[in-house]
Parts: C-alpha cells; structure tokens; sequence
C-alpha cells in the first residue's frame, strides 16, 4: 500500500514513475498479460512472468527490460530485498551507472538474518549483497530501521522519511471506555515476528477484566498452533479470532480501547498509525519501528517484548481511563498532520533530487 501511494502522489506532482514487477500474487499469478504495461490510479505498470514461484521471484524478462531501458531514468528506487528482482534489479543499476535508493521494508536488520533463511542470506550478502548495499542509497521510515542499517553497512547514506498510510474520512468519535472491561485488538498479519504467542502467556497473567479481538490470517499450521496456546493458556473464552479485515478495519479498529503490537522486528508498523488516525491508543514492544514516535507524542505505551512487562502494562492501562481519552481526543488531528500527503511527497521528491545531485 505504501508503495504504491507513493508512486501515484508522485505521479499526480508531475514525477514520470514507472513500475517494473513481476505477476507474483502469493503462490499464484496476477491475471494479467506479461509484458504488457497497462495503467493502475495513473501509474504505468508493467508485470513480468517470473520462473520461481517461491520468495525468489526470478524473472529473466524483468531484469532484460531493465538492461535495456534503465539509461533512460534518473533514479532507480528498490523496494524490500532478499529476492532476485532486488538483488539483481540493482545489481544492474550500479552496473549501468544509475542511482538505486533502497527502501529495505524491515529486510535489512539484525533479526531479518536470523530470522528465516539465514545461511542463504548470509552467502548473497557476502558474495553480492554487501558490495551493492554500500553503493546504494537508503530510504527507511523511522529511527530503528535507520539503526539497524548501520550495523550491516558501513557506507551510509540513509534518508528517513515516513511511509504513506491512508486514512478513513472524519469518523464520529467513539464513546466513553468501558470501565468494566478493556477491549484489546491484536491486528497484524499472522506470523512468528509478531509476537502474538508472547501476548498470549501476558494475558494468562493479567488480572484485570480484558477482551482480546484477533484480526488477521496467516499461515493455517501457525494459527492452529496459536489457537492451541490460547487454549491451553485458558484465553478460549476471551479471545475472538475473526481473520482478516477489509475496508471495515477503521470501525473495528475505533471500536476498541488499545492495539496491542508485540513484534519481535518492525521497521515502521502501517497499523499503528491506521488505528491512531481513528483516534485508538496503541501498546507496541520497543522493537516496533514507530515506539519513540508513540512515546514521543504521548499517543501510548512502548513496552518490553516478554510477557511479564505486557502483561504489568495491561494492568496499568486499565487504569488509565483518562489518558485513554485524551488519546482519543487529540491522536487524529497528531497523525493527520504529521502523515499530510503533500509534505511526505514533497520529501521523496526532494530525496530523490539529492540522489540525483550526489550521484
């Protein structure tokens, strides 16, 4: 989402943008034709037909276009890494003499190497990796990502400007917490990295009156594991597992008193500020990207990532009716200023203009 924000607000502040993907739709393909570029919200998009159907995303016909026409562009911008369209996509780039600013989207970080595929992680940044990282600029989108690049490379030319997040119009505001029951929302894509088996042993420790709503789908052998653990945790009865969540997600996300987001690696988090655009204050572990922009303008909690700390905060917050409100109150007017859609463009565009002039 954020990805492609940017390239159509950049497209509508007169930016020729192109996009160069491939027709990876998960396991399956997009149903479109290769090779062809067609128009999506103004932007031209050309999808290529990939031969590896896993997070490799090998697609010869991609990288043989970009050979081709890459002269023509000021500045090449890589999204993510870890996959054969970035690693070689600005492979060419530093080949062919062309700026490449990467947005890394979390894969750049201490826990990303450990996390899954090490050893194959490890020999790519050995053999490649490093040697096109430290030719490259960097564009990340809050303090912690910019940390964890610097400890992988030493050349750093590092940009920090927020991701676009799209927002609700004005909703009406929500009422008054219930002071008989703390109504928690966990909403996130399903995975190991976001902890959600960590709060569920917090939960089997607090000891205020809560509510736990489960938004989000992942993979069907990890969520019957979790679903296992809150049972056994005795969370059954407390916990509401109700998968992912459409154009709907702004009403649920207003209609609860706290998100609770306890990663174990997130370079930004788009949730946190989706639910304090409505107004809903949010408790993220301190490896959330957005912790000292939470804490820094009182919009929340920023907590340890171990159950005894998540579990002490729940029990706190509970408490913390009044500040609960004024969250409510003032977070809306707080996130639409800082995420104005005209001032996050005008930075890429001046970020992109300081690429071109340094490069």
């Amino acid at each position: 989402m954020s990805v492609s924000k940017l390239s159509e607000l950049l497209v509508g502040a007169g930016i020729l943008v192109e996009v160069l993907t491939t027709t990876a739709n998960g396991a399956n393909e997009l149903d479109v034709t290769p090779g062809a570029t067609v128009m999506v919200e103004g932007v031209p998009i050309t999808y290529f037909k990939r031969l590896t159907k896993d997070h490799t995303h090998f697609s010869p016909a991609l990288l043989k276009c970009l050979w081709k026409e890459i002269k023509q562009y000021d500045v090449v911008h890589i999204h993510a890494w870890w996959n054969l369209v970035s690693v070689l996509s600005c492979w060419i780039a530093v080949k062919r003499g062309v700026p490449v600013v990467i947005s890394p989207r979390g894969t750049l970080s201490a826990y990303s190497f450990r996390n899954r595929n090490g050893i194959p992680k490890r020999l790519i940044h050995v053999i490649l990796g490093k040697y096109l990282l430290e030719r490259s600029w960097f564009h990340v989108t809050s303090k912690r990502e910019k940390q964890a690049v610097e400890e992988i490379i030493s050349h750093k030319r590092i940009i920090n400007i927020f991701n676009f997040v799209n927002f609700p119009k004005k909703m009406t505001a929500k009422p008054e917490t219930n002071d008989k029951i703390l109504k928690l929302l966990f909403f996130s894509r399903i995975e190991e990295k976001k902890g959600l088996d960590i709060l569920f042993k917090a939960l089997a420790m607090v000891q205020v009156p809560y509510h736990l709503t489960v938004a989000g789908d992942g993979a069907p052998i990890y969520l019957d594991s979790l679903k296992q653990l809150a049972k056994n945790t005795g969370l059954s009865g407390v916990v509401d597992w109700i998968g992912f969540q459409g154009p709907n997600k702004f009403e649920i996300m207003q209609k609860h008193d706290l998100m609770v987001l306890p990663s174990h690696d997130e370079n930004f988090g788009n949730v946190v500020i989706e639910c304090l655009s409505v107004g809903t204050p949010v408790l993220v572990s301190r490896n959330v990207g957005l912790a000292d922009y939470v804490t820094g303008n009182c919009l929340g909690w920023v907590c340890e990532l171990n159950e005894n700390d998540i579990s002490a905060h729940i029990n706190i917050i509970f408490d913390q009716k009044n500040k609960l409100m004024e969250i409510r109150k003032t977070a809306p007017d707080i996130i639409r200023n800082d995420f104005d859609e005209k001032n996050l463009t005008e930075k890429y565009i001046s970020m992109y203009n300081q690429i071109i002039n340094n490069g």
